[in-house]
């Protein structure tokens, strides 16, 4: 399906609500409940499903679903990747069986580069506006998600990739000081928008973001977890069983206690966006198209080219 179709189907007003169920997908016969499954093998009993830039397990007996980016060379996040992603993240929150997830790349040193800027240079008005509702949704979603969601960083995540990872309730990170991550607009003359901000200074703190923001920085793997944008750091071969770890924890209290303190916690900001949705995306649309934008864009994928060559 086309990422301007199933763009579409977001809605371009509002959030899609998150608590009507979608139609159940194919089970099959489900066994006694078992223990989560040691990292390295299958998840049993498994529901899976994959669309071309992102792959999800769902594991019933324990709750978990696994999503993985696989949208080479660098999971950038394209109107067709954020599209795949709230969709997914839909179809978890509408079902049952389905109490938290792990986000996660299945390409090696990358978690996700951030926003494809070629979706954000020498497009129309209409694409700019697609692309950045686009971009809100897969926030809503995220912060606002019902299920536990954790980061397993397994790579570099700057700008939108960071934003992903701030939006989960836990971050882990492969402690590897090559990889790193941040919101680094400001590097390439973007501005982050107000709930990016909020998103970060939530995280962070107002200082620590301030500064990182204004520079545009992006933090090796052991300054992330010094500053307190990542929870914590453990070797890469240990990342997804850290997870594991880490969701069992989180999963062990009841749901609603947790997602009502969830909601308490994070409802002010999300409420901001909402409120706000209509003169955001006027305001990217205004500033994406200013030449001297446009023409920072294009040196840098013109500079991007160069390397790859």
């Amino acid at each position: 399906m086309a990422a301007a179709t199933l763009a579409r189907r977001l809605g371009r007003s509002g959030v899609l609500p998150l608590c009507c169920r979608s139609p159940a997908w194919d089970r099959a016969t489900r066994p006694p409940p078992s223990p989560l499954q040691p990292p390295g093998l299958p998840l049993a009993p498994c529901r899976s499903f994959s669309n071309n830039k992102i792959q999800v397990e769902l594991d019933e007996s324990s709750g978990i679903a696994m999503m993985k980016f696989k949208s080479p060379p660098v999971n950038s996040l394209s109107l067709e990747f954020l599209t795949e992603f709230s969709i997914s993240l839909e179809k978890l929150e509408n079902d049952r069986a389905c109490r938290g997830v792990i986000i996660t790349s299945a390409l090696p040193k990358i978690f996700s580069s951030g926003l494809d800027i070629t979706e954000m240079c020498g497009k129309s008005v209409e694409h700019y506006s697609e692309f950045w509702r686009a971009v809100q949704e897969l926030w809503l979603r995220l912060y606002g998600s019902n299920m536990v969601t954790v980061a397993a960083v397994n790579g570099s995540s700057p700008a939108g990739g960071c934003l992903v990872a701030l939006s989960c309730d836990y971050r882990i990170m492969a402690d590897n000081p090559k990889f790193s991550i941040g919101l680094n607009e400001a590097q390439l003359g973007i501005v982050a928008p107000f709930w990016f901000k909020d998103t970060f200074v939530n995280v962070v703190g107002h200082r620590i973001a301030e500064r990182s923001l204004q520079l545009g920085s992006l933090h090796p793997a052991p300054e992330a977890h010094r500053l307190g944008l990542v929870d914590e750091l453990v070797p890469e071969e240990k990342l997804m069983e850290k997870a594991a770890a880490v969701m069992a924890q989180w999963l062990a209290l009841p749901d609603h206690a947790r997602q009502l303190t969830k909601t308490m916690m994070r409802k002010a900001v999300l409420d901001r966006l909402v409120a706000h949705r209509e003169e955001d995306i006027k305001n990217f649309i205004t500033f994406v198209s200013k030449e001297s934008i446009q023409k920072s864009l294009r040196m840098y994928m013109e500079m991007l080219k160069k390397k790859k060559s």
